[in-house]
């Protein structure tokens, strides 16, 4: 990929791989960038990945949020894991700035950037160059906010903004009330998409069954269980992120939070988490139905074929 100038830029490509929680996007992006690394072709010299996850950029949530281990890395680069505290809120804003920077670091190295994960506004505001409007907060807007349920907000915010409200966690308050802040503010559905994107993308989807999806998050989350994801909640609230701050990072800090309190039973816990996934991953699955430029796959065969199709178009596509 020796371009030069503006050649250079219009000729950058990513790869985007997504799709529901439980579904092996980690492990695929792994053994596509070892497969890139290992097929060097038309100066293109291997892969580095970029995790598109809104928990994992947080230290010490490991277990709970499924962050690849070193070893399960293989010796990939991986970046956006472990670049802020759990205390302190970390925005699609910020995660879409430090993304950039990776991109433009790996691409200068004449690799190839997969952006993998599962939270489909992180990989938008990264990949399809979303505005994301740098609103002040309204503290006496927040106030009213703040006395209506989850429920109110979540039904506010779709009629007002129905993309917005799809990639949306319904049971985080403060999301939903920064989301209602912003076009309260500005009069207008949010993120606005530029045009202007000097990337060629190719989007693969990995499509699972849900019954075999379900069996899958079921097996995961007691294995997580073992794995010691209750002691990892137990320590970070230790550590000095809040019980509200752990109902705001996601289900597994909800619920098991909630269990530590004393709040519900441990089969209550279990039963609870394991219901909220499956049904987080279907709503995965209907923010990207009508994405008609992601292209389904289910093996890495296929995977390997729309690649060299994409990275190597004027070439015979090898596997």
């Amino acid at each position: 990929m020796h371009f030069m100038g503006s050649e250079r830029k219009s000729c950058q490509k990513i790869i985007v791989i997504l799709g529901p929680t439980a579904s092996g996007k980690s492990e695929m992006a792994v053994n596509l960038a070892l497969w890139l690394n290992e097929k060097k072709r038309c100066e293109v010299k291997g892969a580095e990945i970029i995790s598109a996850d809104s928990r994992q950029v947080y230290k010490g949530m490991d277990v709970g949020t499924g962050k690849i281990t070193k070893e399960e890395m293989q010796g990939i680069p991986h970046h956006l894991l472990d670049v802020a505290s759990p205390k302190r809120k970390f925005t699609v804003a910020h995660f879409k700035s430090l993304g950039e920077k990776a991109i433009k670091k790996i691409l200068e190295k004449d690799k190839i950037p997969i952006v993998c994960g599962g939270s489909a506004f992180y990989i938008k505001a990264l990949v399809d160059g979303m505005i994301m409007p740098e609103i002040p907060p309204d503290w006496n807007l927040r106030e009213s906010m703040e006395k209506k349920s989850n429920e109110e907000l979540y039904k506010e915010l779709l009629s007002l903004d129905p993309e917005r409200a799809r990639s949306i966690d319904k049971n985080n308050k403060r999301r939903l009330i920064r989301a209602l802040e912003i076009i309260k503010k500005t009069g207008k559905p949010v993120p606005k998409t530029e045009n202007n994107s000097p990337y060629k993308k190719l989007f693969l989807g990995i499509r699972v069954d849900q019954e075999e999806l379900n069996k899958k998050i079921e097996k995961r989350l007691h294995k997580r269980i073992e794995q010691g994801m209750i002691e990892e909640v137990q320590e970070l609230q230790r550590s000095g992120v809040s019980w509200n701050r752990l109902e705001e990072l996601g289900l597994e800090y909800r619920w098991v939070g909630r269990y530590l309190q004393g709040k519900i039973s441990y089969e209550k816990m279990v039963q609870s988490l394991l219901w909220d996934i499956i049904q987080f991953s279907k709503r995965q699955k209907v923010w990207w139905k009508h994405d008609e430029r992601i292209s389904w796959i289910k093996n890495e065969k296929k995977a390997k074929k729309i690649i060299s199709d994409f990275l190597f178009p004027t070439e015979q596509a090898y596997l």
